[in-house]
C-alpha cells in the first residue's frame, strides 16, 4: 500500500462502518481525507484527523470514531499498524515503499501535470497584483491536478477566497532584479498571507539558494539518463535497497499534493521539492557505475530511481508556474 492509497482506504473504512452500522447513518464519509506524514516525534508514519471531521455526525467523541476506523483499517493488507492517539488521531505504520511502485506513480502523475499545465492560459490577471496572481495560478493548478476543479482555463478556476499578501517593492523591479523563476519561488515559498522576502540568495548559483538546489536536482537527473546512455544501459525499474530518505519522499508527494491543494498552500509544495532535490543529489553518486564497474540490474534501478524524481521536481515546478531545464 502506497501513502496515497491509504487516503483512499481511509474513506473506504468510514463508509463500510457506516454501510454496516458501526457507525451512523449520518456519518458520511468525506469525498478526500488527508494523510499527513507524522511530525519529528510522532507516533508512526502517517497520520489523519478523519475522525474529528466524521465524530459530529455520527453522535460520537472523535477517539471512539478512530477505534472503529482503526480495528476495520488494522485489518487492511499493506498496513502494519495502526494507533489513536490524543483525542482521535489516527496514526498509521507502512512497510517501506517500493521503488516500481513509486516509480509508475511518479510517471502517472506526471502525464496527470502536464495535461494540466497544457490547459495554463499565461495572460495576467486583470487587477490582480503580480504575487496574487503568482499564488492563485498555483494553487488553481494543484486543486485541478487533485481534480476538485472541472476541466477549463485555469483563470476562472482562481480560489478567490484566498487572501494573498502583496510584495513589498515594485513587481517589475522584483522581477528584472531577481528574474521570473527565482522571484515566484520566493512568492510561493512562505504562506499566501505572509509577505515573501527577496534577497540575493535568490541569484546564487550554489547550494545556498532552494530554488537553484531544485532546478539544479531536475537538471542532474537528466544528466544521469544521458551519460546512462553513453555507457550503453537505460532506466529500467527494479528494487532499490540504498535510497530509503529518495524513496521516501517519493511515496510521500501524493500526500504533499493533497495537503497543499486542501489547505491551499503551494509553499508545502516548494519545502517538499526542496527536500526530494536534496535527497537526490546525496543519491546520485551510487547511480552510475564506478571505475571499472560494468552497468548492472543495480544501476539500471538506480536510474530509474532518479529519472522519476526527475519527473516529480519537473512536475513540481510546473504547477509552481517555473520552468525545469535539462542543464544548469
Amino acid at each position: 500500500m502506497t501513502p496515497a492509497d491509504l487516503s483512499r482506504c481511509v474513506v473506504r473504512a468510514v463508509r463500510c462502518a457506516v454501510a454496516d452500522g458501526e457507525l451512523a447513518a449520518g456519518a458520511a464519509a468525506p469525498e478526500r481525507v488527508v494523510v499527513e506524514r507524522t511530525r519529528p516525534g510522532g507516533v508512526g508514519d502517517y497520520a489523519t484527523p478523519v475522525a474529528f471531521q466524521v465524530a459530529k455526525a455520527a453522535g460520537r467523541p472523535p477517539r471512539d470514531v478512530a477505534g472503529v476506523l482503526a480495528r476495520r483499517l488494522g485489518a487492511e493488507p499493506g498496513i502494519e499498524r495502526v494507533e489513536v492517539t490524543g483525542a482521535g488521531f489516527l496514526n498509521f505504520v507502512l512497510p517501506a515503499p517500493s521503488a516500481p511502485a513509486v516509480i509508475a506513480d511518479a510517471v502517472m502523475r506526471d502525464v496527470d501535470i502536464r495535461d494540466v499545465v497544457l490547459r495554463s492560459v499565461c495572460a495576467d490577471e486583470s487587477g490582480a497584483g503580480l504575487r496574487e496572481s503568482v499564488v492563485r495560478r498555483s494553487v488553481s493548478r494543484i486543486l485541478h491536478v487533485q481534480g476538485a476543479t472541472e476541466p477549463a482555463d485555469l483563470p476562472a478556476d482562481l480560489p478567490a477566497d484566498l487572501p494573498v499578501a502583496p510584495v513589498a517593492g515594485r513587481d517589475g523591479d522584483i522581477v528584472a532584479r531577481y528574474g521570473a523563476d527565482a522571484a515566484r519561488w520566493a512568492m510561493l515559498a512562505v504562506p499566501a498571507r505572509e509577505t515573501p522576502s527577496f534577497s540575493d540568495v535568490l541569484l546564487v548559483q550554489g547550494e545556498a539558494s532552494e530554488v537553484f538546489r531544485v532546478r539544479y536536482a531536475h537538471a542532474r537527473s537528466r544528466a544521469l539518463v544521458r551519460n546512462a546512455a553513453q555507457l550503453g544501459f537505460r532506466p529500467e525499474p527494479g528494487d532499490v535497497d540504498d535510497a530509503p530518505a529518495l524513496l521516501r519522499l517519493l511515496a510521500d508527494h501524493p500526500l504533499v499534493l493533497e495537503a497543499a491543494a486542501h489547505h491551499r498552500a503551494p509553499e508545502r509544495l516548494t519545502r517538499h521539492l526542496v527536500e526530494l532535490a536534496d535527497a537526490l543529489l546525496d543519491f546520485q553518486y551510487r547511480v552510475l557505475p564506478q571505475g571499472d564497474e560494468k552497468p548492472s540490474a543495480a544501476h539500471r534501478a538506480r536510474l530509474a530511481l532518479a529519472e522519476a524524481a526527475g519527473t516529480v521536481l519537473a512536475g513540481g515546478l510546473a504547477l509552481l508556474g517555473m520552468d525545469a531545464p535539462e542543464r544548469l
